[in-house]
């Protein structure tokens, strides 16, 4: 029987899972259930994190035990921080953070819990180590933007959310409540998506029993890439490049012309825009708004060329993606660009982990099959005889 080959495993189902939905004929992405946009609207990066590893909307005094723990396990041992200190400066952030979260399996052994047989069963343990990583990768996100220019870090502080925590240790100054407010919708956005590569990556490494610090590491590395996390970079030095909005049409129909990609633009699930960055930019005009327009000039120029695309790309079922205008929030938060992706970790580090956790209740591991294009079996010629 001849196996058909499929590039990219496009349309192949790897598993079976209830955590996230989308539709993307209709631009539809729900966690669990719950549209996208009203966990926006209603909740908090903690709760949907919650959500999305228990399958439901906790009550209050499951969220509060739950965010009581978060802020608990932001500490962690001044190992971490002196080995940080001796990685280059110069590397880039995820290197640090795939680096960074694979040591904590040194700092912080995770055991031999899920070594006994084919699916790991203690519940205690798994919920455990997700609330470490989750709690970590954010500290240990702006630990590195101290470190690398030379300065101690800002210690987390255990009164704030995730997202005020975040920015506070980014800059050491009370966040704005509006930031801190985009900042968590942002972390939304990102916590989930199906299964794509940076998460495909982490069910494979689960299924092996891997610790789960191997499992976010292999997903942060996946992460890294252009064409994955990375592509929020390119958008912004994308459309520095373009400088003006009057030059987004004429930008546009000389990349098309050289069949150059076009960062932020198109998704292999979506056939609209995407939901999540139609959110991001109504966040982009909400600050534009209460700032009374003071707000990066390159957010004109995406408006720009997103109406030049839609001319072009549109009719193919091109539209902007997630990419596309979260780098300009983050820009405005005062996110240095190559911390981008690192931020997309640390949201995604809960959807991540919601499957680890899902594939180790049924769990086997990973195996797939190839469609064998070499040489038919044939005999060893000594090098004697050979040509």
């Amino acid at each position: 029987m001849t196996t058909k080959y499929l590039p990219g495993l496009e349309g192949v189902p790897a598993t079976q899972s209830n955590i996230s939905y989308i539709d993307g004929e209709r631009g539809i992405l729900a966690y669990r259930g719950y549209p996208i946009e009203q966990l926006c609207q209603h909740s908090s990066f903690e709760e949907v994190a919650l959500l999305l590893l228990d399958g439901e909307l906790p009550s209050a005094g499951e969220l509060a035990e739950f965010d009581a723990s978060l802020r608990q396990n932001r500490r962690m041992k001044y190992h971490l921080k002196e080995m940080m200190k001796h990685l280059p400066p110069a590397g880039h952030p995820m290197e640090m953070l795939q680096t960074a979260v694979a040591s904590l399996g040194m700092f912080y052994p995770s055991g031999t819990a899920c070594l006994s047989g084919g699916v790991c069963e203690d519940l205690n343990y798994i919920h455990r180590m997700t609330v470490k990583l989750i709690a970590r990768m954010p500290v240990i996100v702006a630990w590195w933007q101290h470190m690398r220019r030379g300065y101690d870090p800002i210690d987390p502080r255990t009164d704030l959310s995730c997202a005020a925590n975040l920015l506070y240790m980014l800059d050491g100054e009370e966040p704005d409540p509006d930031l801190v407010r985009i900042l968590d919708v942002c972390l939304i956005l990102h916590a989930e998506h199906t299964i794509n590569a940076s998460t495909f990556a982490a069910l494979v490494t689960g299924s092996t029993l891997a610790s789960p610090y191997s499992v976010v590491t292999a997903a942060i590395a996946t992460l890294s890439g252009p064409l994955h996390g990375g592509a929020n970079e390119q958008v912004l030095e994308m459309l520095e490049e373009i400088g003006r909005p009057e030059q987004a049409k004429p930008w546009l129909e000389a990349r098309l012309a050289n069949k150059q990609k076009v960062w932020g633009f198109g998704h292999r699930e979506y056939k609209v825009k995407d939901p999540r960055a139609t959110i991001l930019q109504k966040l982009m005009e909400q600050l534009m708004a209460k700032r009374g327009g003071q707000v990066s000039p390159l957010f004109e120029v995406a408006v720009a060329l997103e109406e030049a695309a839609n001319e072009r790309l549109a009719p193919k079922g091109v539209y902007p993606n997630v990419d596309y205008y979260s780098g300009l929030l983050y820009a405005e938060m005062g996110i240095p660009v190559d911390q981008f992706t690192s931020i997309f970790a640390v949201a995604r580090s809960a959807g991540w982990l919601a499957h680890w956790r899902e594939q180790l209740r049924d769990n086997r591991i990973f195996r797939p099959t190839q469609v064998y294009t070499g040489e038919p079996i044939r005999d060893y010629t000594p090098i004697t005889q050979r040509a």
